[in-house]
């Protein structure tokens, strides 16, 4: 499944005035993706988030995110190995994990099966001069090249809500474009909605998987839509 068709070069990471700068390859300090998506968050999202926070409490809603954080680190990790090496780790014995293995056996069962080919996993990109990020990973997706992004969500989500994530795969797509010199026009969201547990951490409610694609005939438009929030931090930064 693995095959290095690229030379990936690693990049540090460091953090300056709240901001998550990338050092590439020749010294360049860049802003990542997801920080440049936070920066510009439209103000009707901003709101949406701060009513969340009211309404559960702010300690609820820090302790919501958190886990959820964690539970999609998790994820990620059991996803990363199995693509390395062919095969899913054990749950283990913290039954924290349960959770976060149960939706990555999800997503391969139900999306990773579409994959004929990755090039790298939790792959470095950039965009010289302008922006950086980490990938999940990129290669063929149904016959076709395309960035591959992995998403934990506590509830379903509506193709409307993910406009930030498309962003998000529009901007990897570019930077590996410019740097590899592939023609990527496509990306995938290998979503997994979070099982239901007992007071005993026991799955009652397996996870749900969901599945969100840009296509390569609306890639143009949501390029665009990158140029404009991407114009914008720089004017605001």
């Amino acid at each position: 499944m693995l095959v290095q068709k690229f030379n990936y070069q690693d990049m540090m990471r460091a953090s300056v005035d709240g901001k998550r700068l990338y050092v590439t390859p020749d010294g360049q300090r860049l802003p990542s993706v997801t920080t440049i998506l936070d920066r510009t968050k439209p103000e009707e999202a901003k709101r949406a988030l701060n009513e969340w926070k009211k309404r559960v409490g702010q300690e609820k809603a820090q302790q919501i995110t958190t886990e959820a954080a964690s539970r999609g680190t998790r994820m990620h990790t059991y996803l990363e190995h199995y693509v390395k090496t062919g095969e899913l780790k054990p749950a283990g014995t913290n039954p924290f994990a349960w959770p976060s293995h149960q939706m990555a056996m999800t997503v391969i069962d139900q999306g990773l099966k579409n994959v004929s080919e990755f090039w790298g996993v939790e792959i470095p990109l950039y965009f010289p001069k302008l922006y950086a990020g980490t990938s999940d990973g990129a290669g063929i997706h149904l016959g076709q090249e395309a960035i591959l992004d992995y998403k934990q969500t506590n509830k379903p989500k509506r193709e409307e809500w993910i406009d930030d994530y498309k962003l998000q795969l529009v901007a990897y797509a570019l930077a590996h474009n410019e740097v590899y010199g592939t023609r990527i026009r496509k990306g995938v969201v290998l979503m997994c909605v979070k099982p239901e547990l007992d007071s005993q951490h026991n799955i009652i409610c397996p996870p749900q998987y969901q599945e969100f694609t840009l296509k390569p005939e609306d890639f143009d438009y949501w390029e665009q839509e990158w140029w404009k929030r991407l114009e914008l931090y720089y004017l605001t930064a």
